[in-house]
């Protein structure tokens, strides 16, 4: 199955219900911990795919970093620019989008899947640019070599592709990176697999 869903559109339709129901807790904290290890204030870090902001670019916005927000949504980013009102917030779709800033550390949570893995390499390669010598980067993907499938999410068809974690690790190893972290930390369902990769200096 290839991406013939619309995701930044569906998420258009749903952003308001999508917020409301995004809880604030931040599960996500002990991987963002070490993707931040080390990173100062007023460093730049990029939140790719950043949806609303909550609640990962809120984080980012209270630890004082430079934030940078790129999202496909219109919906989601206009709740992002009141969740995390001094990001710098781009609208576009992941695989097009092209930036000049090198960031301390690059977060990618909850968005890779929802392009077509035959995107991803160069993805990965992407973020390698962008991200300086040391910087790690945060991802999540799907837990199996799931070429494509589809599921409902508030009334609306939204699109998941992934490979294996050992995929992923080798593809992000190509690109420069070195895996520290590969933890599954939803088993349920098809897997959710956190990442954290080291940019090889």
């Amino acid at each position: 199955m290839t991406a013939s869903v619309d995701v930044p559109a569906a998420y258009d339709r749903i952003a308001e219900k999508f917020f409301a129901d995004r809880s604030t807790a931040l599960r996500e904290k002990k991987f963002l911990d070490l993707a931040l290890a080390g990173v100062p204030p007023g460093a730049k870090v990029l939140d790719f795919g950043c949806g609303t902001g909550r609640p990962i670019g809120e984080h980012l916005v209270a630890r004082e970093f430079a934030v940078t927000g790129v999202d496909g949504s219109a919906g989601m980013l206009a709740l992002a620019r009141h969740t995390m009102p001094t990001a710098r917030l781009v609208q576009a779709r992941m695989e097009e989008v092209e930036l000049t800033d090198t960031f301390a550390a690059i977060v990618a949570w909850d968005s890779l899947f929802h392009i077509d893995r035959a995107h991803h390499a160069a993805i990965y390669e992407k973020l390698a640019r962008w991200i300086a010598p040391g910087g790690r980067l945060l991802l999540s993907s799907g837990g199996t070599a799931d070429a494509g499938f589809t599921s409902e999410m508030h009334g609306h068809t939204f699109f998941y592709s992934s490979w294996t974690p050992d995929e992923v690790a080798r593809l992000l190893a190509a690109a420069g990176f070195v895996v520290e972290l590969s933890e599954i930390d939803q088993p349920y369902d098809r897997g959710h697999v956190a990442i954290v990769a080291r940019k090889r200096a």
